[in-house]
């Protein structure tokens, strides 16, 4: 069974950053997608960036240029390193793991609460 553990969210300052990580626990880490999701108060769950375990990667428009997805696959994690933060970049941001090959393997951590605020 596929868990994950976020961490490293909180309260910044706009134009502040902070890093999110993700820890996988259970097998076959290399045939997820790994990605991030936030969900804001009243509004729809959005995509914010995902990562192959090749590399390759998707931001959502919203983020480019700001945030950066990466993942170790040694150690079965993934970060969401986010720069210049945005009064709308406030949500809980929950990990998501999609397997490759069998779409009823999605998993969801339980969320961190990143706040921007003056």
């Amino acid at each position: 069974q596929v868990q994950l553990v976020e961490s490293g969210g909180g309260w910044v300052q706009p134009g502040g950053s902070l890093r999110l990580s993700c820890a996988f626990s259970g097998s076959g880490y290399s045939h997820y997608i790994m990605g991030w999701y936030r969900q804001a108060p009243g509004k729809q769950r959005e995509m914010v960036a995902r990562i192959s375990s090749g590399g390759s990667s998707d931001l959502a428009d919203s983020v480019k240029g700001r945030f950066t997805i990466s993942r170790d696959n040694a150690k079965s994690t993934v970060y969401l390193q986010m720069n210049s933060l945005k009064y709308d970049d406030t949500a809980i941001y929950l990990c998501n793991a999609a397997h490759i090959a069998w779409s009823p393997g999605t998993y969801w951590g339980q969320g961190t609460q990143v706040t921007v605020s003056s």
